[in-house]
């Protein structure tokens, strides 16, 4: 009996650092704006439902901004439309066949920049992961942060994107 304690001990404890090294490392990613100046940073980590982003921001305009994950590494200023569209690697659709939210989106999150033109907050971001499934932040070489102007209901006519970052593995 004792014997098989042990084993099931040394099992346990030798399987520790294997998981650990399965999680991925957290993300630094750089913020620019249109004028490609740096305004700040997002560091993206694993969470149990999600991935967490940490966002440090400064110079952007004050008020409510959305934020989302698009489909590209790409952040070209001034208009940052290489960034693509909305994330939406599962094409937006839960798996009862019903419309769901697209990967890329944060739901009930709009980004507050104080007056001063800093935010510091975080938030999960539900529909994607940091591993190798379909909707990984690191799908196809990565995706990008999208901040826009002013925050309202995404439509075709979306507001003007103001900040990018790229999301890779670097």
């Amino acid at each position: 009996m004792k014997a098989t304690t042990t084993a099931l001990l040394l099992l346990a404890f030798s399987a520790a650092p294997a998981f650990a090294q399965n999680a991925a490392k957290p993300v630094t990613v750089p913020i620019i704006n249109a004028a490609n100046e740096p305004v700040g940073t997002a560091v993206l980590s694993e969470a149990p439902k999600g991935v967490k982003i940490t966002l440090d921001i400064k110079n952007l305009p004050p008020g409510q901004h959305l934020m989302h994950i698009h489909e590209f590494p790409k952040c070209e200023a001034p208009d940052f439309k290489s960034a693509g569209p909305h994330f939406n690697p599962l094409h937006g659709t839960s798996a009862d066949g019903s419309m769901g939210p697209m990967a890329g989106d944060i739901p009930h999150f709009e980004l507050t920049v104080a007056e001063n033109g800093t935010a510091h907050v975080t938030v999960i971001a539900p529909g994607v992961t940091m591993g190798t499934e379909p909707n990984s932040v690191f799908t196809n070489g990565g995706t990008s942060i999208v901040i826009h102007e002013v925050a309202k209901t995404v439509s075709d006519s979306a507001p003007p994107r103001i900040a990018c970052g790229v999301i890779s593995k670097k």
